[in-house]
This record gives structure tokens, C-alpha cells and sequence, in this order.
């Protein structure tokens, strides 16, 4: 069997984080970047994926070596390392699930020219029935379903990128002036933008949690090259979708001055007529296939993985109680964080903004932390010497580290002062 052959096999953890970092980041912050400032915002974009790689490649890197969740490795630093980890997860248990589920239900009304039912009660049937999938198809049926959505995403959006680029830009209002980067507004934007690209640093687990699925699932246990090869194509992926969305709002939006919504419902109006405007109507469906399957594929692993770590945070914390444990947990975590996130959806009357506001400014501000965790977790005796990271990718995990810090501190001192 030839290697390409080999990794297409073993795609899993790479695939689904590829899957769940598709998602907010990249639909509404990216396009919005483009839109807003132009082409410059893909040095922000291309800086979150490079300095943030080190803190998810960990999270596979410590499974595969040691057939461990990053959980269970923070556990084994010290019970207040969970804890942590236990903290920034409640944080994403009531704000990650909601912001995704409101935008995917936006597109969904959009699409389907919805207009008689709320958005609070599609993203209701949404919640049905995802937590219906996640709960009968287990790891597998997900695995298998998004390597079909993927390829799906992956042409719609690259055929739509080309064709806005042979297109042209649109032309820009004479009087539009780019908005300033470096001033209370600009570094918030940033702040999102990076805090969230491509995902929530705390995902590391996520995909740890995955891997020893996909783990489950495999006759022969993949060696840790294969592992980091397979993680490496779906961030990858993730990284070059980040640039298409950009490139979609700066081609389309840049230079008019128009105004993105924060309502979910209106945004995804924007985002799909801007195309049939720019491009023709025939285009209608090739950019709203590839927003849909964004999003709904958002949901989907982002959902499955809210649902696993918290699972393994319970169970590593309170090892006393069976009921973490036993065969139906997993379905009634599913069931809990429907309901939780529909909550949160109804009482923020489905305005994304503030749950995506919320969810990538903690992200960010914790990333550092939860990158030094991850880190100290693959240099500790769990890991043999040499399956530790090398002198380099340790000094590209200290510089984002530092590069997000200052970033986050710069935050604080505009808030207070």
C-alpha cells in the first residue's frame, strides 16, 4: 500500500479538527477581515496558524505516544492543571456550541427562505438533530459522514474563490477609507480574529480525545510520523480555507463601505447574496452549499468534542462516580449541551456577536496557559525522550506563547484605561 494510500486510511483527528475549525472563525471573522481591512488581514491569519500549531500538534502527539488523552496528562502534572482545563471548558460548554448553532440556523433560514419561525427554535432542530447523529453514528459515522462534507466544502469553496478572483474586486466608494488596525476597535477585531483561528487553543484536547477514538477503531496502532502526518494535512487545510474566505470578503466587500451584520439571520443574507450580486445568481448555490457545510460540520464535531472532553474532565475529577462512566454517558452529555447551548441561544436573542465576542476573547486571553500546559504535558516523563517535540517546534511554542501574552495584555491596559 502505497503512503498516500496509508494516510487517506488514517484520516480522523486531522479530518475532524480540520471539520470544527471551518467554522465561525473562518465564514464570519475571515470574510469580515477581508471585508473590512483587505488583503493585509491574511498576516494575522497565516501568524494565529503558525504560532498556535505547536498547542494542538501536542494533543496528538502525547496520544500517540502514550495511547493517553491530554487530559489525563494534565492530570498526571497535578489536579490543579485539570482544573484549569476544567475552568476554560465550562467557558466553552456555554458559549462555543450556542455562537456555532445560531449562525449554522441563520444560513439554514436563509437558504431555505425560512421567515415564519424563529431562529432560536431552528437552532432547536438543529440541536435534535445533530445530538440524534452524534448519539447512533458514535466516532465512526462521524469520521466517515465529514470526509464527504469536506470534499464537498473544499471544491464549492475553491471554485467560488477562483471565481471571484477572475472576477475582480468590486469597485470601492471613492471616499472609503480602510479602518484603523491599531486602535481600540482594530486590536478587538484582532483579538477575535486570532483568539479563534483557526479554533479555540483548548481544542487540543479535543483532538487528543479523537485520536484515542480513532485509536479504537484501527487494527494496528499508527506510528507517531503517520499521526502528526495525517493531523498535518487537515490543519493545513484549515490554514488555506482561513485565505479563501478572506480573499471571498476582500474581492467582494472591501472598498464599499457595507456593514456585516451581528444578527445571525441578516449576515447569512449578506454573505450568500453578495456572491449572487458579484458573480450572477448561477453562483447562488455553489457558495451556499460551501457556507451550510461549513457550519453544520462546525456543529457537528465541535458538539462531539464539547461533549467527550467534558466527559473526561468529569471522570478524571470525580473517578468515584460510576455514572461518568458508564454506556450511556456520553449520549446524555450530548443531550446536556443541547440543552445548555439552546438556552444561552434563547436567552441572547440569537445575536451571534455577543456569543462570539464572549467565546473568542477567552479562548484568547487563556491560550497561553492552557499552550504552556500542553507544553510542560509532552516533556514529562509520560513521554519518552525521543517522541518529545524537538529544540525547534519548543522554541515556536515559547514565541506564541509570548506573542499572545503581550497580545492579551494590550487588551487589558485599553479596557482600563
Amino acid at each position: 500500500m502505497s503512503k498516500l494510500k496509508i494516510l487517506l486510511k488514517n484520516l480522523g483527528p486531522g479530518l475532524l479538527f480540520a471539520s470544527m475549525a471551518i467554522g465561525t472563525s473562518h465564514l464570519v471573522l475571515s470574510t469580515k477581515a477581508g471585508a473590512q481591512y483587505g488583503w493585509v488581514m491574511v498576516i494575522p491569519i497565516i501568524l494565529a496558524n503558525i504560532l498556535k500549531y505547536p498547542f494542538f500538534e501536542f494533543g496528538i502527539r502525547y496520544t500517540a505516544v502514550t495511547e493517553k488523552s491530554l487530559v489525563q496528562g494534565y492530570l498526571n502534572l497535578g489536579k490543579k492543571y485539570l482544573w484549569i482545563y476544567a475552568l476554560v471548558t465550562i467557558v466553552s460548554t456555554f458559549t462555543i456550541l450556542a455562537a456555532l448553532y445560531v449562525v449554522t440556523a441563520g444560513l439554514f433560514m436563509n437558504l431555505f427562505k425560512v421567515s415564519n419561525i424563529s431562529v432560536e427554535m431552528v437552532a432547536l432542530c438543529l440541536f435534535i438533530f445533530i445530538s440524534a447523529i452524534l448519539i447512533i453514528g458514535r466516532y465512526k459515522f462521524l469520521e466517515n459522514s465529514l470526509k464527504a462534507v469536506i470534499s464537498i466544502l473544499f471544491v464549492a469553496l475553491l471554485i467560488t474563490t477562483v471565481l471571484v478572483i477572475q472576477k475582480g474586486a468590486v469597485p470601492g466608494a471613492e471616499t472609503y477609507q480602510r479602518p484603523e488596525i491599531f486602535n481600540e476597535v482594530g486590536i478587538l477585531f484582532l483579538i477575535g480574529l486570532m483568539g479563534w483561528m483557526p479554533t479555540a487553543v483548548e481544542a487540543s484536547g479535543w483532538v487528543s480525545l479523537w485520536s484515542m477514538e480513532n485509536l479504537k477503531t484501527m487494527k494496528e496502532k499508527p506510528t507517531l510520523k503517520l499521526a502528526l502526518q495525517e493531523f498535518n494535512v487537515g490543519y493545513f487545510l484549515t490554514a488555506l480555507l482561513a485565505v479563501f474566505f478572506l480573499i471571498i470578503g476582500w474581492m467582494t466587500l472591501y472598498g464599499t463601505g457595507t456593514e456585516l451584520s451581528g444578527s445571525a439571520v441578516v449576515f447569512a443574507d449578506q454573505v450568500v447574496s453578495l456572491f449572487t450580486v458579484h458573480i450572477g445568481n448561477w453562483a447562488y448555490i455553489l457558495i451556499a452549499v460551501a457556507a451550510f457545510a461549513t457550519m453544520f460540520s462546525t456543529c457537528m464535531t465541535a458538539h462531539d468534542a464539547v461533549s467527550r472532553v467534558s466527559l473526561d474532565v468529569l471522570e478524571k475529577l470525580f473517578p468515584q462516580v460510576q455514572a461518568f462512566r458508564s454506556k450511556h454517558a456520553f449520549a446524555i452529555a450530548v443531550l446536556l449541551m443541547a440543552s445548555i447551548n439552546w438556552v444561552v441561544i434563547t436567552g441572547f436573542g440569537g445575536n451571534m456577536a455577543n456569543l462570539v465576542a464572549l467565546a473568542t476573547f477567552v479562548s484568547f486571553v487563556m491560550a497561553p496557559l492552557i499552550g504552556w500546559m500542553n507544553l510542560k504535558t509532552v516533556l514529562s516523563k509520560d513521554v519518552a525522550q525521543e517522541f518529545r517535540p524537538k529544540k525547534g517546534l519548543q522554541f515556536l511554542t515559547y514565541l506564541g506563547m509570548v506573542f499572545l501574552s503581550l497580545f492579551a495584555l494590550y487588551y487589558c491596559w485599553i479596557l482600563i484605561f
